[in-house]
């Protein structure tokens, strides 16, 4: 398994790992747990954060810029579903 592998694998179980803990927050029965599953949350989420920076460094995670039209034309559509 190569490096790029081994980070995307990393990855995916750090977002799965986030998952758990969001849900685990909104289910929380007592403001203590809520709050060790929030703080857990977050601590999860800036190590995904680390992991994909590190993984745009070496350009293994690229992104495309979108234009703006089309995300005026996005947030139009939604906009007006909601209204």
């Amino acid at each position: 398994m190569d490096d790029k592998n081994l980070m995307e694998n990393i990855l995916m179980l750090q977002k799965g790992v986030c998952d758990l803990f969001m849900h685990g927050s909104i289910e929380s029965s007592t403001p203590e747990v809520h709050q060790t599953f929030n703080t857990a949350l977050n601590d999860s989420l800036r190590m995904q954060n680390s992991i994909y920076d590190r993984m745009s460094e070496n350009g293994w995670y690229p992104t495309e810029k979108v234009d703006q039209q089309k995300i005026s034309t996005v947030k139009q559509k939604f906009s007006a579903q909601l209204a």
